[in-house]
């Protein structure tokens, strides 16, 4: 575990609260009113979330999953399935139910933080303040593409058909010897994940974002997840752009959430 330590003038202190999670803490350096927690995409990490902090307010914590494989915990093994990975996530938010929680999660983040809800909801008795699922299929609307049995190079061309965000990594030789082992990782785990036949609902309110270009989205099958909450309140909200649409639209999709939390 390290201490605080921010990066720039005005950051908020960040911690690597054991191997799960990486914490912003709120600015006032008081307790949080709420945490966010917030689960990436395949082969993504926590950085994706490195610069929303700075665009909540103050008294909201945010939490960044970090799985095994990447970055810090780049020597460590791979996670084979959905439910030892939601089982850990749980398992590492316990010690923050003093708290009300929200999940967001993006593309295969969106099924893993629905994944932890349930959890949280039947195991716990937590039900999250709202689940923000992004950029995915609801889950019992979801079709495999098999793109974790192809070679290296059909996997990051099928990759780079949804977007470009940080593909150009995949074409320096080191760089794509370092990650390319956790995107197909990812993809096994998220196209091995079969959900519960019929699906179980939660009783947390849901928002499902996608963007307006993304070709790995049927916007029906996102409408889809208003089926996965007990409670009416459902948003789909749509934004410009593809696949990586939170990247260049991070404000405003922070903005929105934001809105959320104080629903």
């Amino acid at each position: 575990m390290t201490g605080p330590t921010p990066t720039r003038p005005g950051d908020r202190p960040v911690r690597d609260d054991g191997p799960w999670l990486r914490t912003y803490r709120p600015a006032s350096g008081r307790a949080p009113r709420i945490r966010l927690v917030c689960f990436p995409h395949a082969g993504g990490n926590a950085q994706l979330f490195h610069g929303w902090p700075a665009r909540l307010p103050d008294d909201v914590e945010l939490l960044a999953v970090r799985c095994p494989g990447r970055q810090e915990r780049l020597t460590e093994p791979f996670v084979e399935d959905m439910a030892t990975l939601a089982d850990a996530v749980t398992a590492a938010l316990l010690p923050r139910l003093d708290r009300p929680l929200a999940l967001f999660g993006h593309s295969m983040g969106a099924s893993v933080a629905y994944e932890t809800a349930l959890r949280l909801e039947h195991r716990h008795g937590v039900v999250p303040r709202r689940l923000v699922v992004s950029a995915r299929s609801a889950p019992h609307r979801s079709r495999p593409t098999g793109l974790h049995l192809r070679d290296d190079d059909e996997l990051v061309a099928g990759v780079r058909r949804l977007g470009s965000l940080g593909s150009e990594a995949y074409d320096i030789p080191e760089l794509r010897e370092l990650l390319l082992p956790a995107l197909r990782a990812d993809y096994r785990l998220i196209e091995g994940y079969r959900p519960a036949s019929p699906p179980v609902p939660t009783r947390a309110p849901i928002t499902a974002c996608l963007g307006h270009d993304d070709p790995g989205c049927d916007p029906d099958d996102v409408q889809a997840w208003s089926e996965l909450t007990r409670t009416r309140d459902f948003a789909l909200r749509t934004y410009p752009g593809d696949h990586f649409y939170l990247a260049a639209h991070e404000a405003e999709l922070v903005a929105d959430i934001t809105k959320d939390l104080e629903a």
